[in-house]
């Protein structure tokens, strides 16, 4: 059965050994002005300054984690804002972004092409094949099946395909694989298998 196309970005499942993800997350900060959106799902990354940024298309700059929301003080109306994404270039100074930072979490990710069993423990980057929405606030970040590597500056690593029956057939696109952050700020993973 063809797997459903619907990119999320990456999304926590549970941890490393099979111990459920319980939610956790930390604080983290973003400029003000800062001129890229950042959605719900994408990886951020550090950046001088203190702050985090959206990780980019085959960036090699360690991860922070994923994004998982943000709170600020609306420059306009003054009141306290909570937001599934960042809007591009809101110009606050108090703009806190909470962060699944623990390297130890399992995310779910939709490959951007069929994802075969033969290509797990490889590395991976993540690609930005549709924007975010405004609307859900969700990412539209996939991995990039064509990247698969043994580099350990890659985004992601490869453990598994879902069990999701409606995106775990390895014969169709949009397979959706199981991944940790390879290339994370508390601790690089390790080479890829070719």
């Amino acid at each position: 059965m063809a797997n459903k196309d619907a990119a999320f970005g990456l999304r926590p499942v549970k941890m490393i050994g099979g111990a459920p993800w319980t939610g956790g997350q930390s604080r983290y900060r973003i400029a003000a002005n800062y001129g890229t959106s950042i959605f719900q799902g994408d990886m951020v990354m550090q950046v001088t300054g203190g702050t985090v940024e959206i990780h980019a298309d085959g960036g090699t700059v360690p991860i922070v984690g994923v994004f998982n929301g943000c709170q600020y003080t609306d420059p306009t109306t003054g009141e306290q804002v909570f937001s599934n994404y960042y809007p591009a270039s809101t110009n606050a100074s108090d703009i806190i972004a909470f962060i699944i930072d623990d390297p130890m979490v399992v995310f779910e990710v939709q490959a951007n092409a069929a994802f075969p069993i033969a290509d797990l423990f490889g590395n991976f980057d993540i690609v930005y094949t549709t924007a975010g929405s405004t609307v859900t606030g969700i990412s539209g970040a996939e991995l990039n099946v064509s990247d698969g590597g043994t580099g350990t500056t890659l985004s992601v690593k490869a453990i598994d395909i879902s069990e999701d029956p409606e995106n775990s057939d390895v014969s169709s696109a949009n397979t959706n694989v199981l991944v940790t952050i390879q290339n994370h700020i508390f601790g690089v993973k390790g080479a890829g298998l070719a």
